[in-house]
């Protein structure tokens, strides 16, 4: 890959007169200038080029599933279907106003008894893939939990490929900070640019102890920081779940899982501090659910679904604290195409 000077976006004077070596750079420029141009522009929303699925066991209910992912219109956004025969097709929409359930995961439900368990895990990887409409049809209530991460779905976000849409991504702006709290739990959302995350967790556990972690979602963070980062429980909490219906599907092959001061999974950790990765990660789902992507610091200590959820709705419940907005391209984003250039100048 070529790295072109930055100075390009403003110099257009370089070329020199070398005949056909002029005559590439002269191409070079030109490719340049159309990919500024293109990236000056505000993003467009995005789905799948085409469907994609995917089959697992549910970390709750036990049960087997499938899923499909498809794509859908623009000004769509994420809508779950149920597929199976109790769901009988229905829809849900991922928004805050239709979260019937948060203990232990995010739970969809129309109201009337239908409901679509665990999504937290996708709606964190469609945020961090930047799709903003699809279909994800489900047969049964519940998501399947894959390896316990969001990996998995960045994966099947990936092999079906974005596309963009005729309709400019709508986001929304923090413009005044919100703030809720339950007890020692704390929750805020603060005006800033981008999207951004501050987390601290502090268990009792000498495996988990204090961890704090700042991470910015731009360039490929979401895959390369959290995305990996599975979900956690403690084998002393294992018995009590499944007599309350939960974790039925729960094992080391699809949680992280802690008994004292000792992590139980044979391979350990994917990363030294993967307990407070993986709560951003719920973060970024459960905060997808406010309907567009939020521009904004999102800062939270021991919060959790509930708290999550509490926030968004907090936000949206205050007019005055945000606004929709449009949002520009990442310019970043441009130095990835230059990949072109070496072909442009012959190389």
């Amino acid at each position: 890959m070529v790295n072109a000077p930055r100075a390009l976006s403003g110099d257009r004077s370089f070329a020199p007169d070398l005949g056909k070596e002029a005559v590439g750079y002269l191409v070079v420029e030109q490719i340049v200038t159309e990919l500024i141009d293109k990236r000056s522009s505000n993003a467009l929303q995005q789905t799948l080029k085409s469907k994609i699925s995917c089959c697992g066991t549910g970390l709750h209910s036990g049960a087997k599933v499938s899923m499909t992912l498809l794509p859908a219109p623009a000004n769509t956004g994420i809508i779950f279907r149920r597929t199976d025969a109790e769901g009988n097709g229905l829809e849900i929409a991922a928004h805050v106003d239709n979260v019937v359930d948060d203990r232990m995961c995010t739970t969809l439900g129309d109201g009337n008894g239908a409901t679509i368990a665990t999504v937290e895990h996708l709606m964190a990887a469609l945020r961090g893939c930047a799709i903003d409409n699809l279909y994800v049809e489900v047969e049964g209530g519940e998501l399947p939990i894959m390896d316990g991460s969001a990996a998995p779905f960045v994966f099947l976000v990936e092999c079906a490929g974005a596309v963009e849409q005729d309709a400019p991504r709508r986001a929304i702006e923090i413009l005044r900070p919100v703030r809720v709290a339950d007890g020692e739990r704390r929750a805020e959302l603060l005006p800033g640019n981008g999207f951004s995350v501050g987390f601290e967790i502090d268990f009792d556990s000498g495996a988990i102890g204090r961890q704090n972690m700042d991470v910015e979602l731009v360039n490929g963070a979401f895959k390369g920081e959290l995305s990996r980062a599975r979900t956690f429980g403690f084998i002393e909490e294992v018995d009590q779940l499944r007599a309350a219906g939960l974790a039925l599907g729960g094992s080391l092959d699809n949680a992280v899982v802690v008994s004292g001061d000792d992590v139980l999974n044979e391979g350990g950790l994917r990363y030294k501090d993967e307990f407070v990765r993986h709560k951003i990660l719920d973060s970024v789902g459960d905060l997808y659910l406010a309907g567009a992507p939020i521009v904004g610091h999102f800062k939270g200590r021991r919060s959790g679904h509930a708290l999550n959820h509490s926030i968004v709705r907090a936000l949206l419940a205050n007019p005055g604290c945000w606004r929709y907005t449009t949002v520009e391209r990442d310019p970043d984003e441009l130095f990835e195409e230059i990949d072109l250039l070496p072909a442009a100048v012959g190389a």
